[in-house]
């Protein structure tokens, strides 16, 4: 009998397998598609400490910090681990990180830096020279999550004997045993890491979490100019979208200045986020629309609104060569859950879109808590 049996080869799936393969337990991974197609490989690739506010997704994205670093060195993986940009546009969001910087950052270690003046001038040639603020933060880290994964996966495979069944739909689950389009597997463990499909297994026990799904329109573009950029970016925005920023008294005179001068912004969620790939270019987004199941129909004026976002922050333009979805499961009253569903039988969900950011330790930290530290 295998000791744990996975469903679902994104983040977390590949989190969970890892944790317990370096334990030296046996594992099986079975994914529907060919190749992950869902959240782990249309995201950004940041994986953001200095976003997550105090508490229990501070202490997981530092642990996943390292634990990505492990991956690097291990798996080979590309990693950027020289942090990210976030740009203050305006007084209102400058003020917001001086006071983040001054009191939060302080009191809860964060590993950041504002740069003003002279220093934001030097920024990548003067090239940011046009915003009031960046904040630095030291600790995040980014990938090209398209390549990432299929890497991780293979040193899974090749490293770890971690067994992988691609093309394969689970069908059912119980104790001790999956059904799938493979035939039947047995397993002293069953973890469910299937992302936003809530319907297919566990069906019952998931909807009592009332999850929602979250689209995103995203964006991959070409610089007009060799901007060489080497660090994942950001602008005021994101600080009434992150929790290390969005509770701070200073966040509701943003939040109030994006109401007034540019609602739509609010309406579609729509905040800047920038990652350069290994290849020269930029994937851009992103909006956030939520419901019961993700709208196939992307609106231009959504699309155009980013990337005049990126053009200002970037001070140049952009050609867009690809656009997508993005999908992840979305607002549970918790950022994440891990159901004991049945004995030997656990679903693990995130209900935001940093699964990038905290999915490795909290694979780890299941595993732990199934089989213990040893």
């Amino acid at each position: 009998m295998t000791d744990l049996l996975i469903i679902g080869a994104g983040i977390l799936g590949l989190s969970h397998a890892y944790a317990a393969a370096k334990r030296g337990l046996k594992v099986k991974v079975f994914e529907r598609s060919a190749t992950p197609l869902g959240a782990s490989v249309r995201n950004f690739g940041q994986a953001l400490v200095t976003g997550q506010p105090p508490g229990p997704m501070l202490d997981l994205a530092r642990q996943s910090r390292d634990i990505w670093g492990e991956w690097a060195r291990l798996a080979g993986l590309q990693l950027k681990r020289n942090g990210s940009y976030l740009f203050a546009r305006s007084e209102a969001e400058e003020h917001l990180l001086e006071a983040f910087c001054a009191g939060r950052a302080q009191a809860y270690g964060y590993n950041v830096e504002l740069l003003q003046g002279a220093a934001l001038r030097d920024l990548y040639g003067g090239q940011f020279r046009h915003h009031r603020a960046a904040l630095h933060g030291k600790d995040d880290q980014q990938l090209y999550s398209r390549e990432a994964i299929p890497v991780l996966i293979d040193y899974l495979r090749g490293e770890l004997q971690v067994e992988f069944h691609f093309s394969t739909l689970v069908r059912d689950v119980e104790p001790g045993q999956l059904h799938s389009t493979a035939g039947s597997f047995r397993g002293a463990q069953i973890v469910v890491c299937s992302g936003h499909d809530y319907q297919t297994l566990l069906a019952e026990a998931i909807a009592e979490l009332d999850p929602h799904i979250c689209r995103l329109q995203m964006l991959r573009a070409r610089p007009a100019v060799n901007l060489n950029l080497q660090h994942a970016l950001l602008t005021g925005l994101s600080c009434v979208h992150y929790g290390a920023f969005a509770d701070l008294p200073e966040a509701a005179a943003v939040q109030a200045q994006i109401l007034r001068e540019a609602p739509y912004l609010h309406e579609h969620g729509i905040h800047l986020l920038i990652s350069p790939t290994p290849h020269g270019e930029l994937i851009i987004g992103d909006s956030h629309d939520y419901g019961r199941d993700a709208s196939p129909f992307n609106a231009e004026q959504v699309d155009d609104w980013m990337l005049e976002l990126a053009e200002q922050t970037l001070g140049c333009k952009v050609q867009v060569v690809e656009r997508w979805q993005g999908v992840y499961g979305a607002r549970g009253r918790v950022p994440f859950s891990f159901l004991r569903v049945a004995p030997g039988v656990s679903a693990a969900l995130m209900h935001t879109g940093v699964g990038m950011s905290v999915g490795p330790a909290l694979g780890e930290r299941n595993i732990s808590a199934l089989w213990g530290a040893a």
